[in-house]
């Protein structure tokens, strides 16, 4: 069995925004010689989160919309989270929704996605360095 362990770092100036990261996973894959498999993408911090879903800048924009609507950013004093000195409680909630992870199955050597599927790296919290975890299985 091959596997690949990898990790690739993000920083976000602005407090949220959505990352377009298929092209740095498809090279993963490359570099792992995987052709039957796994690869499990995960965010490693807990204000941000990976997902699959369309390339579409309304879709994106709707997202953000939307999850604001759900997890305001201010008032920050509506979190109780944010009693502690910080002010990103509504990030980890929009991190919860949109997930920490996701795995894609690998054949023939390539990501098997549905028609329009690319991973993204969604930030809730931004403005320093944070990591993805690709771990890719497989023969």
């Amino acid at each position: 069995m091959k596997n690949l362990r990898k990790e690739l770092w993000f920083n976000i100036p602005s407090r949220r925004g959505f990352v377009n990261i298929t092209k740095d996973i498809e090279q993963c894959v490359a570099e792992s010689g995987v052709t039957e498999g796994l690869c499990l993408v995960n965010a490693m911090h807990i204000t941000a989160s990976v997902f699959v879903n369309d390339d579409e800048p309304g879709l994106h924009g709707d997202y953000e919309e939307w999850l604001e609507q759900i997890a305001p950013h201010e008032p920050v004093s509506r979190y109780r989270h944010n009693r502690t000195g910080e002010d990103n409680g509504d990030a980890h909630l929009k991190r919860q929704i949109m997930g920490r992870e996701t795995v894609i199955a690998i054949s023939r050597g390539r990501l098997d996605f549905g028609p329009w599927e690319q991973v993204f790296y969604g930030e809730f919290d931004g403005r320093r360095k944070k990591r993805v975890l690709v771990k890719i299985i497989g023969e």
